[in-house]
């Protein structure tokens, strides 16, 4: 990831650490919910811990397939590669439709917000439908655009057995697109098509985490309910340990250099991190209810659904079941199936206390 593509990211992070300020005061008449369970010198430690807690979880998860680069049972050649991966799918699908999706139409249909649109149209799932489509058409046109570039790109000449770039190009494509056979076979999963793809799956996949990240860290740190922070505390270890087992898959099939890689690990583990510092900074100031905040998070959070939905769906499973060392072996078909289950079961299991 070069300091152009990492621009966007930065430029993100910084709008959505801007959402505790316009969030302060605000002219709406609701007011929080009272919270008996209310204790602000029990949360503070919590809160700390939760950080470290994060960073942690959320280190290791995207360590895991990255150090599959010097243990040979982790690396993606392998079956307990996809196993891994296939669960940790199961938890970002979960996660979408479980816990960021109903967050958002509750943030949008909030009485604190005026009736008129808010209550007269699902802009939640309108927003994420659109989200979705976005990302879908990025990733075509994205794709489509290297491939066009790699297959036109001049190069030294022509190859052994006498076959031109354009045509070369052309097979890679074609492998590309799951019709794997003969000579092409051999080209996709070393090519610089497959790398570019990978790039930009994992660029848009972490782009989906981190705008909720923020949000769900800056929610952590304003809250004063040690009985709110402790089951929220354990699902965000959770989740984030596995979206970055899932995020270190892509990053380790792009191909990235370690500068790149690093950036990206850094802007994945620390996300959420800052966001609870941010949240206990300004938690004496923030208002969850205002219609600012109701609307800048229900919306971000609608979008990072509909980008995760369909990441998890789209380039995560399917660009893994698709896969022919998975179509030629119905054992470790049966095995990732399983895997997705329980993956995606235990995160809407977690739904039922945070």
């Amino acid at each position: 990831m070069t300091k152009t593509s990492a621009l966007p990211l930065l430029l993100l992070l910084l709008t959505l650490l801007l959402l505790p300020v316009l969030a302060r005061g605000g002219d709406c008449e609701c007011s929080a919910s009272e919270d008996e369970n209310r204790d602000k010198a029990a949360a503070r430690p919590l809160k700390i811990g939760a950080i470290f807690a994060i960073l942690v979880s959320s280190t290791a998860g995207v360590l895991i397939p990255i150090s599959g680069k010097w243990v040979p049972s982790l690396s993606p050649e392998k079956d307990v590669f996809f196993v891994i991966k296939a669960f940790a799918a199961g938890v970002i699908l979960a996660t979408a439709f479980i816990h960021i999706l109903p967050e958002s139409f509750e943030r949008l249909t909030s009485p604190c917000l005026n009736e008129h649109p808010w209550q007269e149209f699902p802009f939640a799932g309108f927003i994420a439908m659109v989200s979705a489509i976005g990302t879908l058409m990025v990733d075509a046109v994205a794709t489509g655009y290297f491939s066009r570039s790699s297959i036109w790109k001049p190069d030294s000449g022509v190859s052994d057995e006498g076959i031109g770039d354009a045509e070369q190009g052309a097979a890679r494509v074609h492998a590309m697109h799951g019709h794997e056979h003969g000579p092409a076979a051999l080209v996709v999963d070393d090519g610089p098509d497959e790398a570019l793809r990978h790039r930009i799956i994992s660029q848009v996949l972490e782009l989906g985490i981190v705008v909720h990240s923020v949000i769900i860290g800056i929610t952590l740190g304003t809250s004063e309910s040690p009985s709110s922070i402790r089951p929220l505390l354990a699902a965000l270890c959770f989740h984030q340990f596995f979206e970055g087992i899932g995020l270190g898959g892509c990053i380790v099939q792009a191909n990235f250099r370690v500068r790149s890689m690093v950036t990206m690990m850094l802007f994945f583990a620390l996300t959420t991190p800052v966001g609870i510092a941010v949240g206990i900074g300004i938690s004496s100031t923030y208002d969850e209810n205002s219609p600012t905040a109701l609307t800048v998070e229900g919306v971000l959070d609608s979008a990072a659904a509909g980008i995760l939905i369909y990441m998890s769906l789209v380039d995560l499973l399917a660009e893994d079941f698709r896969n022919p060392r998975v179509q030629s072996n119905w054992r470790l078909q049966l095995v990732i199936n399983v895997s997705l289950l329980v993956g995606a079961g235990l995160m809407s299991l977690l739904g039922r206390w945070a």
